[in-house]
């Protein structure tokens, strides 16, 4: 054999390599990206996206949560958790709780009110009490930094009787596609438990976690609801048991009637999609109320949120008004939607978070800051923005409030106004309360909304300028990230 005829043996062997695994390359790339397309815009499971009944109603209550400044001293008027007990004292029948995060982990090297715990205390108390209660408690696997390790809260629970269901989020759409994609095709096999040898990033005086459970992180899908129902009464909030998020400024509505048995029904969908029992629904008989009152009342979850969100900005005329108090505000069409009501001559307000604190961590301003920056100048300066005055906590308020003639319109709950918790991602729960302008709990949000934005008795927000800010990065990093879904918004 000649070296000529040898040397083109060894390239044509190179080079059948070379393609061999460029075939490769291509089918992995080709497989990753229909994981990813498919992730993304995949059918949504039964029960999701939930457009609720109408309902009547004469009375609902608005409750709020705020840490201000009065006179030099901090002050917590906080009132949403005393609810929530009141709520587990009264039951007889059944509790069922679904909370994003439920547990005690932050940087201690600050001090909060022990909120996990003494909600746990009081599940336990009532099953000691009343051993046929029906205790539920669905929540996030974000309270086990996703399957590292075990959740003492709920172990506590559970060796009481009482249920305990994280939620598998699997079944619902990626909203971080290129990196899920990835994750879906290669890692999600490997799972996430094991010895933990990596630093929690949540508290550092928790337990050590696994790589795998940082990677199943990045997928960035969370149960973000915050529901409490009983036979009798049921709340929907912005307000976690999370003692680092204690004293943060919150809302919650707390509603009675055939309502509740819509708001079960939805937690029943999450139980299901967990693989828990799914004759959740069956098994809690709310009370028998009759319906009449000159308020009506809607669950929203997941999308449909942002469906009447844009419904009533859309449909808001001239000298109306549009309030909205938000932690994130950053969906693409909220904003434009917001503009344009501005240039119809619709007066909107904006009660931001300047999204500086982060449970002792200081953050860079995204998305709020870029997002009230458009807002302003895109509307030549008509809508007006404020930004809440934090002092390591939180404005983690999410709630839009809508002025008409004759009537107003109310949307609140869990979903922060972004792509990620309007758009079918994560799982949200909101009501939507309809009624007479100026009559009751349209008076109270009004008057909540106006004590805030005109620091009366005491001092809650400060100027747009205190944190105006025309970055063109962080105005670049706050769209891309909004579009990638590679965020923690």
């Amino acid at each position: 054999m000649t070296k000529t005829v040898l040397t083109e043996q060894i390239a044509t062997k190179r080079s059948r390599s070379r393609l061999i695994w460029l075939g490769v390359a291509i089918f992995l790339i080709l497989l990753t990206s229909s994981v990813s397309i498919y992730q993304y815009l995949k059918p949504l499971p039964q029960g999701v996206s939930y457009e609720g009944d109408v309902h009547s109603a004469d009375q609902i209550e608005f409750l709020y949560d705020l840490t201000f400044e009065n006179k030099g001293q901090i002050n917590h008027d906080q009132v949403i958790f005393d609810q929530i007990h009141t709520m587990i004292e009264e039951a007889e029948d059944f509790i069922l709780i679904d909370m994003f995060l439920f547990n005690d982990e932050y940087d201690r090297s600050a001090t909060y009110p022990s909120v996990s715990t003494d909600l746990m205390q009081a599940l336990l108390d009532k099953k000691k009490q009343n051993e046929q209660i029906s205790i539920t408690v669905i929540t996030d696997r974000i309270n086990t930094f996703y399957g590292s390790y075990r959740s003492e809260i709920a172990a506590k629970l559970e060796e009481q009787g009482i249920q305990v269901v994280f939620t598998d989020m699997k079944p619902m759409r990626d909203s971080n596609p290129v990196y899920s994609g990835a994750y879906r095709t290669f890692l999600q096999w490997f799972g996430t438990e094991g010895s933990g040898w990596i630093p929690n990033a949540f508290s550092p005086d928790s337990q050590d976690v696994t790589l795998r459970s940082y990677l199943d992180l990045l997928n960035f899908k969370a149960n973000h609801r915050k529901v409490v129902v009983t036979e009798k009464e049921g709340m929907v909030t912005s307000a976690n048991p999370h003692d680092g998020s204690s004293l943060h400024s919150n809302i919650a509505f707390v509603v009675k009637g055939e309502i509740l048995q819509e708001l079960v029904q939805t937690e029943k969908t999450v139980a299901q999609l967990s693989g828990a029992d799914v004759n959740l629904a069956e098994n809690m008989a709310v009370s028998d109320m009759t319906e009449t009152g000159e308020y009506t009342v809607q669950v929203l979850t997941e999308g449909k949120i942002k469906k009447h969100l844009l419904s009533e900005i859309t449909n808001s005329k001239e000298n109306e008004k549009i309030t909205i108090g938000a932690f994130y505000l950053s969906d693409r069409d909220i904003v434009k939607q917001l503009i344009a009501a501005s240039k119809r001559g619709v007066e909107v307000k904006l009660i931001l978070d300047a999204n500086k604190d982060a449970f002792g961590r200081e953050k860079n301003g995204v998305p709020n800051r870029p997002a009230a920056h458009e807002l302003v100048t895109r509307s030549n300066d008509e809508i007006q923005v404020r930004w809440y005055k934090t002092n390591g906590e939180q404005y983690h308020t999410k709630l839009a409030f809508f002025e008409r003639e004759k009537e107003d319109i109310v949307i609140g709950g869990s979903a922060n106004f972004t792509k990620r918790n309007l758009g079918d991602f994560n799982l949200e729960t909101d009501l939507k309360v309809t009624g007479p302008a100026n009559t009751g709990i349209m008076s109270e949000v009004e008057e909540y909304f106006d004590t805030i934005w005109n620091n009366k008795s005491g001092r809650y927000t400060e100027d747009y300028e205190m944190f105006e800010d025309d970055s063109v990065m962080l105005r670049f990093l706050y769209r891309f990230q909004e579009w990638s879904g590679i965020s923690s918004f």
